[in-house]
């Protein structure tokens, strides 16, 4: 049986080099080894894509190789996009945009001037590197608050429960393993 699609309310296409070359730690990473830097990016879009609930599009530009096809596929439940010979990731996201950018919300991270302002004339937004790594941290920080604070809370209970009943409880859980 085959999973639903789940329906998204906003998309974000990534240009996946753009984005290496200006966070300080892909572009560290890309220096050693180009295709970790990439799966680092994917990886952290993931991690985005799982708690914002948005749809993430991850775009490399692969114009430059000869006889290219270009390649779409899913990690992690991100869209990975390898853009086919003669296209650029600009070009690719341009395209996408013009088919959904007036349905959906749709945003572009980029730091490319150029870029942003073709988004915003085909009905996107625009995000810069900048923002989107700021934002991607202060989701983190959000998350590790809620769990402290949910780990509190069963500290604050179990801490409320008598010697008999941890006793119990510890012992119910030796015997269930």
């Amino acid at each position: 049986m085959k999973r639903k699609e789940k329906k998204y309310k906003e998309y974000l296409f990534v240009d996946g080099y753009n984005i290496i070359n200006s966070w300080d730690n892909l572009r560290e990473l890309s220096s050693l080894n180009l295709e970790v830097a990439r799966e680092e990016l994917i990886e952290t879009m993931a991690e985005y894509q799982h708690y914002s609930d948005i749809k993430i599009i991850v775009v490399f530009d692969a114009h430059m190789v000869k006889g290219n096809n270009g390649k779409k596929e899913k990690v992690k439940g991100v869209e990975v996009v390898f853009t086919k010979e003669n296209e650029t990731a600009d070009q690719y996201i341009e395209k996408t945009l013009d088919d959904i950018g007036r349905i959906k919300r749709v945003r572009v991270a980029t730091s490319d001037w150029m870029e942003q302002q073709i988004i915003l004339g085909r009905g996107g937004t625009r995000i810069s590197a900048r923002e989107l790594e700021v934002e991607i941290f202060n989701q983190r920080n959000l998350i590790k608050k809620k769990k402290n604070k949910e780990k509190d809370k069963t500290e604050l209970f179990i801490g409320r429960l008598d010697e008999e009943v941890l006793r119990k409880l510890n012992k119910w859980g030796k015997n269930s393993k």
